[in-house]
This record gives C-alpha cells, structure tokens and sequence, in this order.
C-alpha cells in the first residue's frame, strides 16, 4: 500500500502532518509568504509528483464563482449575455461549507442553499457617467463576496439602470478559467538536490495554503482510488 509522511518546516521549525496512507517522506520547507502568495521548497518527491501537485493546483482545487446570472432589468449598452460573462469573472471568496453541486442531496438544476450562495445588484446612474463596480454586490453570505471591490463590472449613462440576481457554486478549473484557484503555479527544479522551488498566487478565492493543501488531499484520494482499483482487478 502507498503511503506519504509529510514533513513541514516553517521558520527553522519542522513539525510532522499526520497522515494516514503514504510510503516515503517528503519534506516541504517555507520560504516566504506574503498575501495571495506563497513559496516553498518540495523536496525528496519524485518530478511525477511535483507535476500533479501543479496541475491539480490548476485544475482540480474547488472554488466559488458565479455561474448563473438573472437579468431583472437591463438598459445599459453592454448586452445581458456579456454583463453575465463579466460576473463570472469576477472572483469571489469560497466557504468550504457549501457542495459541489454534483454532491448535493438537493440534485437541483438551480441549488440549494448548500450548494449556492446569491447575490443582488441594483443600480441607476445619476450622474452623467457612473462606473458599476464589484463592491456594489450584495452577497446573501457575508462569507462569499467578491475578492476585491474595485473591479469595473459596467458603465452607465444617467438614466440608466441594472438590477439582476447572480448565483455563485463550487466548479473546478478544468471545466472553466473562471474557477481557477491560482493565477500562477510553477515551480524550477533543481536534480542535484531533488528539489522542486514552487510559487503559488492564488486568485483570493482562497489562501494560498489551503490551495496547496487542497491540491495533496485530492492527489491523495486519487492516489487511494486507483489501488482499490487494482485490488478489484487482483481479485477478479
């Protein structure tokens, strides 16, 4: 059976992860850590692994974005279609409280409360000329809102008006950019020491160690698949 101990080591400190299934250690050391940014070294892992690590960073962690748009009103000139396009690329912060929507018991098209949080938005410029931008989204859950509050979403001219609905859900990168938890994944190797020097930045979905985090539990859990798969073969 595979199995992985992890060491961490912060600060000259290292202190020991427990896990439950792994076959031989690996050692991450921190480097630097400054807001949506992390650095660190991955050492004594094979290349396969520090790839994975990577892609699934990439790929596979799940975070919130809007996914469905209601438009309520909409005389801007920016079409409904495209205003629903830029919301969705507007990131927000993730509660790991709610299900992916596939998980969730409600099996609904629309969601649930354990697998959708909303948002409202209703503007109506009164000035000539008036920017809409994100930290006019109002959230439902005070932990779900947009990252930050100075993201342009539409212009308006005096008169004109907006008010919509929009619903953010759990998805994953590989179906869409838009749920993306980095900006930025790499990392340089260095085979002498067999050690792999990674920066992520996250997106402000979530923080940058919980992305890496995240990352090692699902390369894991894949990990554990595959070998009941194998047994199943073994035993057939």
């Amino acid at each position: 059976m595979l199995t992985f101990f992890v060491t961490f080591k912060a600060r000259g400190r290292s202190a020991p992860l427990p896990t439950r299934k792994y076959d031989s250690y690996m050692d991450i050391k921190l480097l630097n850590r400054e807001q949506d940014t992390v650095r660190f070294v991955l050492s004594d892992v094979s290349p396969a692994f520090a790839i994975a690590l990577r892609r699934i960073m990439i790929s596979e962690v799940p975070v919130m974005a809007i996914d469905d748009v209601m438009i309520l009103e909409n005389n801007s000139v920016m079409y409904d279609e495209i205003l629903a396009h830029r919301l969705g690329l507007v990131p927000v912060t993730t509660d790991p409280a709610y299900n992916l929507p596939e998980e969730c018991t409600c099996n609904s098209e629309l969601g649930c409360e354990k697998c959708r949080a909303s948002f409202s938005l209703d503007v109506e410029a009164s000035d000539p000329a008036e920017v809409v931008y994100s930290s006019q989204l109002k959230p439902e859950n005070p932990d779900v809102r947009p990252v930050s509050d100075k993201i342009p979403i539409v212009k308006l001219a005096q008169g004109q008006k907006i008010k919509l609905e929009a619903y953010a859900r759990l998805g994953r990168g590989k179906a869409h950019a838009k749920w993306q938890a980095v900006s930025a994944a790499t990392y340089s190797y260095d085979p002498k020491a067999r050690a792999f020097s990674f920066l992520v930045e996250s997106t402000g979905t979530l923080s940058p160690e919980k992305i890496v985090l995240e990352a090692a539990r699902i390369i894991s859990a894949k990990t554990l698949s595959f070998e009941e798969g194998l047994g199943g073969i073994g035993q057939s």
